[in-house]
């Protein structure tokens, strides 16, 4: 079945509702998700087949309120799974704490985080991490307002740049990656925390930049162009399954997330939804355009969550460059 990253809703008002079957309200659980837009297209998917096979009985929302807006919510008690394209950050375990919330992390994916320009633009065949630090950190705000500023051989064209919003976690992984401090970044950019905006925003502007995840460029491939990203060993790599599997699309490869409430896993739909993401999530995350982790890893987190293990094999502090094998080894260790 093919799927589409579309939704037309505002900004505002980031909550789909997603009811895949005739339900009856009288015999329906409610799971409650929201956080990363990044996650959500593995989360929507999911969360459809899950209600199909439970035939109505089980009734889940989803948002897309950014992985920083999601931890808000979760850490309020608000909503039972939080979708996060980072880990949880140390003033997000602090609000947690005070509430008096514990989770489990789940790792569900590997994303490869995608530059992209309009097909238009004929003059750019690579960036380095120099020129996204050029383009992105703050002292450029104001200043490098023009393409051949990043590059003299480029043209005197303007320089019209989208991004994430600041509750998003990929606007706080590529931030770290590529100025060396999240959230580090010039402000004079459409931001938003749809990745449909920013698909829409370069693909109606022939000067523009944007970057979000590899299942929205997967999406839009007809739209815009993706853009290699020149790794540590001075090669230019294509965002793919493969170039993530591999390692050589760094440091721009990044793990994905959902993170559980301790209290919801007391409800059975919610431990069946997350038996059936470590289940049935590899394949309808390939299908959505991410790189599902090895077998043996939906196994081992399956075995962890069913175990109760709490808490981060992170250390609260923004992380760049973490492989799916260095994943899977803190992974063992919680």
């Amino acid at each position: 079945m093919k799927r589409r990253l579309t939704f037309s809703i505002p900004a505002a008002l980031l909550t789909l509702w997603i009811v895949a079957v005739p339900w009856s309200a009288s015999a329906q659980s409610m799971i409650r998700i929201d956080g990363s837009s990044t996650v959500f297209p593995i989360a929507e998917a999911v969360a459809e087949e899950f209600q199909i096979a439970k035939r109505g009985k089980v009734r889940i929302t989803v948002g897309i309120s950014g992985t920083g807006g999601g931890f808000k919510r979760f850490c309020r008690g608000e909503i039972d799974i939080a979708n996060a394209s980072r880990p949880i950050l140390k003033d997000e375990m602090e609000a947690c704490r005070r509430a008096g919330i514990k989770y489990l992390e789940v790792p569900v994916a590997f994303d490869a985080l995608t530059v992209v320009v309009n097909p238009k633009n004929t003059w750019v065949e690579s960036l380095t991490l120099d020129d996204l630090k050029k383009i992105w950190e703050p002292a450029a705000q104001g200043r490098v307002t023009r393409w051949d500023q990043v590059r003299p051989e480029w043209p005197a064209r303007p320089l019209v740049l989208f991004g994430p919003g600041a509750d998003s976690g990929t606007f706080d992984y590529f931030t770290e990656a590529v100025n060396g401090k999240s959230k580090a970044s010039r402000g004079d950019f459409a931001a938003s925390e749809d990745d449909n905006v920013i698909v829409q925003g370069v693909e109606t502007n022939a000067n523009a930049l944007g970057y979000f995840g590899y299942a929205y460029y997967v999406e839009n491939k007809d739209r815009v162009r993706a853009v290699p990203i020149v790794n540590s060993a001075g090669k230019a790599v294509m965002p793919s399954i493969e170039a993530v599997t591999d390692g050589s699309y760094e440091p721009l490869s990044r793990p994905l997330f959902i993170y559980v409430s301790e209290a919801a896993t007391q409800r059975s739909e919610v431990r069946e939804l997350v038996t059936f993401y470590m289940t049935e999530g590899p394949a309808l995350a390939r299908e959505v355009g991410y790189v599902p982790l090895p077998a043996a890893a939906y196994q081992q987190a399956l075995e962890r969550f069913n175990a109760n293990k709490l808490g981060t094999v992170f250390g609260g502090v923004p992380e760049v460059g973490v492989t799916i094998e260095e994943l899977l080894a803190r992974e063992g260790k919680l």
